[in-house]
């Protein structure tokens, strides 16, 4: 192309705005959309700036970064990756803490459409860290769960085949139809007159291709509807089940280009009706716009669900979450009269703030190409499969399929397991080329296995319930801790999906944890933690946290009632876990002589241990109980300081500190 699909604008048209500065023409020329002309002017700019004299005054600085940045998006916006890559490094090295996040996302993408993944690893991270909180693409980019590895160890599952229809030009968007291939490529009849400036190549018109016998090759045939196309942009169509209409997207064009306030003319969807004439051959009539199209924004790149009741599309609408996302209306047929639902964006789940689009819809998934979700480069393709109407989260179909460039336009027979898919790498014949493909039905299956421990003590937990959810929080299986803490879900699952896990157990916080299982056959193990209601972790000690133990006015001993209940947790955690060893520590307040608190508060440790004991403790396993008195006051009540009743109780308690415990295993 090489790059009609870049920022949605996929056949835009936009009118020139001038600057006034020295870039003023190359300026005009980006406005333009006209990128190879302007990269080229740019890039002669970055030279005169740089010309082996330091760049000192503010003025200079500030142009050298405006340089950098239009000289890289010039390529970046053509795909141009290598070149684009040589200035957005020169941007992130020398305006690190200047440069909008958005461009680490770019930058990140150059490396890996040059294939430096490690690099890329590091700048996607960075870019999490920079837009944490603010941008959805920052919690798949930070790598936490699925990491870029992780995609690149996916085993393949596709055999490619470039076709044989494919030009020098851009070839893309193979649609089934008829027994053929309708796709988009340019009009090469215009190719001296008219040329499209943003990548210097004739305007997009619809072609029809043979398919050979099997399906994995195609050649030309001619043009596929002189109604439909014109002498500017058709690209992306989709038909309906039984083919009699079609939808395709073209330029804001009916008989005049159509523009919005800035001058820029969008993409809009249309439809037509198919009729068949006396010699049987097709012809496509009653051409119009769909109503939820607009001069202001672009709508296009269609897909008709496989009962016709559905169309979803691409726009970067009112209410889009990123820079294109994926809607669907509902296709209402009331006796003929076609009407269609307000447009419902498919929601955080499918898009992200950066593209979605292409979308394909079978009965069983929902294909699409993203440079928001985590890829390889570029445009990605990702399946998200359909589970009661709800769309699971997507999964990258990795490579071959998915190169360090654009990969997108995916379509395939669910059942014959083939299909085609278009890609500008760089293996290709042209700016785009469409693939043919075989899925290859490769058994990838995993277990998930691990173990549940304490997450203070360390100790492992047994008889705890865990619970295996899918995405949409359908229990899946369910199993139990067994005396070593251990656990192994029977289920056998897919790989490289997305589950969670819930665990819990009585006198436990329940905890649930999101898991991927591994990109290869085999066992994902997943350690498990619970926090233990009463025990806790303060200033490095670990601690049985129990309500505060009341004891009568100036008496030491354990009465039934509250100080029995709250000592017969310690009981109860000590047979928990039958090598824990404590030692009992008893605090007063300041009020009363500090001599008088020592004495009652040792009395009360001693007392405290006795009842632990009584209840079947070893007594080897209470090291030392001792009464501090008002030696270690918690606040700053000490004695002859004014404090309220509530200050003063701060500093009243039992305190019972874990010495020893079990190891992890």
């Amino acid at each position: 192309m090489k790059k009609i699909i870049t920022l949605f604008i996929l056949c835009s048209l936009t009118a020139a705005s001038a600057q006034n500065s020295s870039t003023e023409r190359a300026d005009r020329l980006f406005d333009k959309l006209w990128y190879k002309e302007a990269a080229v002017l740019y890039e002669n700019e970055v030279k005169k700036l740089e010309n082996g004299k330091p760049i000192v005054s503010q003025e200079q600085r500030q142009e050298y970064f405006r340089v950098l940045k239009r000289a890289g998006d010039s390529y970046y916006f053509n795909t141009d990756m290598k070149n684009a890559y040589r200035f957005y490094d020169k941007l992130v090295s020398q305006f690190n803490t200047e440069i909008p996040a958005e461009y680490l996302f770019r930058y990140v993408h150059t490396l890996e459409g040059t294939d430096k993944y490690r690099d890329a690893k590091y700048w996607m991270k960075e870019f999490a860290n920079r837009t944490e909180n603010s941008d959805m693409r920052s919690e798949e980019f930070s790598q936490t769960k699925l990491k870029i590895e992780d995609i690149l160890a996916l085993e393949p599952r596709f055999l490619l085949k470039n076709l044989s229809l494919n030009t020098r030009y851009s070839d893309f968007g193979a649609m089934y139809y008829n027994g053929q291939l309708v796709y988009s490529s340019v009009d090469s009849s215009y190719f001296h007159t008219r040329l499209y400036q943003w990548n210097k190549q004739p305007y997009l018109n619809f072609f029809i291709g043979n398919l050979d016998g099997m399906e994995s090759d195609a050649t030309q045939v001619g043009e596929f509807s002189k109604e439909i196309n014109t002498k500017y942009h058709e690209a992306s169509l989709a038909f309906s089940p039984d083919e009699s209409v079609v939808y395709f997207t073209r330029n804001n064009y009916n008989g005049k280009l159509g523009r919005d306030g800035k001058g820029t003319n969008n993409l809009k969807l249309y439809r037509a009706e198919r009729s068949t004439g006396k010699d049987s051959s097709f012809a496509w009539h009653n051409i119009k716009e769909l109503p939820f199209n607009d001069d202001s924004y672009s709508v296009g790149h269609p897909s008709v669900s496989p009962d016709g009741k559905q169309l979803y599309f691409v726009s970067d609408m009112p209410g889009s979450i990123g820079e294109t996302d994926i809607f669907v209306v509902d296709i209402l047929d009331d006796n003929g009269n076609i009407d269609y639902s307000k447009p419902r964006n498919l929601g955080d789940n499918i898009n992200t703030t950066g593209r979605e689009m292409f979308p394909f819809v079978t009965e069983k998934a929902l294909y699409f190409a993203s440079d928001g979700h985590l890829g390889l480069g570029g445009l990605d393709v990702f399946e998200s499969k359909i589970q009661d109407s709800i769309f699971e989260k997507p999964s990258n179909l990795g490579a071959p399929l998915n190169s360090d460039l654009d990969d997108f336009a995916f379509i395939v027979n669910e059942e014959k397991n083939k299909g085609f898919v278009s890609s500008n790498r760089l293996s290709g014949k042209g700016d785009d080329d469409i693939y043919s493909f075989i899925r290859e039905n490769i058994t990838c299956e995993q277990r998930i296995r691990g173990h549940v421990s304490n997450t203070v003590t360390g100790e492992t937990i047994s008889n705890a319930k865990l619970v295996l959810c899918g995405e949409n929080g359908k229990i899946i299986d369910s199993t139990l801790s067994d005396i070593n803490g251990r656990y192994n879900f029977n289920r056998i699952l897919p790989c490289a999906a997305h589950f969670n896990i819930e665990v819990s157990k009585e006198d436990y916080d329940p905890k649930d944890k999101a898991v991927i299982t591994l990109a290869q056959s085999g066992e994902t193990v997943v350690p498990l933690g619970l926090a233990h209601k009463l025990i806790v972790e303060e200033d490095g000690l670990q601690k049985i946290k129990i309500n505060n133990i009341y004891f009568d006015l100036d008496k030491s001993d354990i009465k039934p009632g509250q100080a029995t209940e709250e000592l017969n947790k310690v009981v109860k955690i000590m047979n928990e876990y039958p090598d824990m060893h404590i030692k009992i520590e008893s605090h007063t307040d300041s009020r009363a002589s500090d001599a008088y608190n020592l004495a009652l508060s040792d009395r009360r440790a001693k007392s405290t241990r006795d009842y632990i004991i009584s209840q079947g403790i070893a007594s080897d396993r209470i090291e030392s109980a001792i009464g501090y008195g008002e030696t270690r006051l918690l606040n700053h009540c000490s004695n002859g300081v004014k404090c309220t009743p509530e200050e003063h109780h701060m500093n009243r308690r039992s305190e019972f500190i874990i010495l020893k415990k079990i190891t992890q295993e």
